[in-house]
């Protein structure tokens, strides 16, 4: 005769730590705890699950499915002697020639924790963007991954060339290296499933997010647990957007967890002139939201030169067309230098 064991409340309790925030079946269980069909433990499982639905260990999905859900504890406020912590000292890239911040930097507040997202058209800086960034924060260790850093040589991962030249022409007035010769941050070979990669309390740059042009949706879910991953650290993710879009792909799934938006486009003729608009900051001083700035990329990508800030071109009304052609103020840009 087949003995089978004894099924006990603790034993499915213990079975579920295991499977916390995932999803599980009554089959699933009876398999790990092997309680074959036709044993008294078999229907057990089933009035030992509705309990433990009915004291929040499950949640009800569907017939014999359920969520094992992840146990919070209350976070105290104000019962005790909370640190007020200081905004994140993110320095903003800089104008080469004159050494100064981008001058919205002084109007927004980074903190840890934040999300600072950049989407791009193809070609128009955003990696110039992010490597004034990681060279401007260089002492913070940042940790850079994603699409344009790495590829696959002939004895493993090494620097993607273009990416290296740029680094090393950036090497003349950026000091990557420590005293000893080694990097000052940390490469890492990733181009997909960022969340698992992410840094904790360190500034993490991502260049870019690549996803299904049919799943763009799932953005938010990649955002969110980027937000999660970084403890009190800060992200900057960049991501492709379509000429004209005025989104990048993933739309409002991206401004849904972006505390700080960042757009980039071209800017009139020239293709080294680029249109930076912010599209959305959760925490700022000032109206910002919706300014829009210009600066010219020098130097096989490397420098941000002659950055200002523009106004709508009063000869067309943004336009950048009249009745009789293109505009003769801004020459078809749309904007001007305020």
């Amino acid at each position: 005769m087949t003995e089978y064991p004894q099924i006990s409340t603790q034993d499915i309790r213990e079975l579920l730590i295991g499977f916390r925030g995932q999803e599980i079946t009554l089959d699933k269980i009876r398999k790990e705890l092997q309680i074959e069909r036709g044993n008294d433990g078999f229907d057990a499982v089933r009035n030992i699950v509705f309990q433990l639905t009915e004291q929040k260990v499950l949640r009800y999905i569907s017939r014999g499915n359920y969520k094992v859900i992840t146990p919070v504890n209350p976070v105290s406020v104000f019962g005790q002697d909370r640190e007020r912590r200081p905004p994140f000292g993110l320095i903003f890239p800089r104008d080469f020639d004159t050494g100064m911040e981008m001058d919205f930097a002084n109007n927004v507040t980074i903190r840890e924790g934040d999300l600072i997202t950049i989407g791009g058209v193809k070609s128009k800086g955003k990696t110039t963007l992010m490597m004034n960034f990681c060279g401007e924060n260089i002492d913070k260790k940042p940790v850079l991954m994603g699409n344009e850093y790495t590829i696959v040589g002939e004895n493993g991962w090494e620097p993607q060339p273009r990416w290296f030249n740029r680094m090393d022409t950036m090497g003349q007035w950026i000091q990557w290296t420590d005293e000893n010769g080694q990097d000052k941050f940390t490469l890492l070979p990733v181009h997909d499933d960022y969340v698992e990669h992410i840094v904790k309390h360190r500034l993490n740059l991502i260049d870019w997010i690549n996803l299904n042009g049919e799943r763009l949706y799932e953005i938010g879910k990649v955002l969110e647990g980027v937000k999660r991953a970084e403890g009190r650290g800060v992200t900057i993710a960049a991501l492709q957007m379509g000429e004209g879009a005025g989104n990048p792909r993933g739309g409002q799934f991206v401004r849904d967890f972006s505390d700080l938006e960042l757009l980039l486009d071209g800017f009139g003729s020239n293709e080294d002139d680029i249109l930076l608009t912010i599209k959305g900051a959760k925490e700022k001083n000032a109206p910002i939201v919706g300014n829009r700035y210009s600066y010219t990329i020098k130097d096989n990508g490397t420098k941000i030169v002659n950055f200002r800030q523009l106004k709508e071109c009063h000869g067309c009304f943004g336009k950048g067309f009249t009745k009789t052609g293109k505009c003769t103020v801004c020459y078809g840009a749309k904007y001007i230098d305020k």
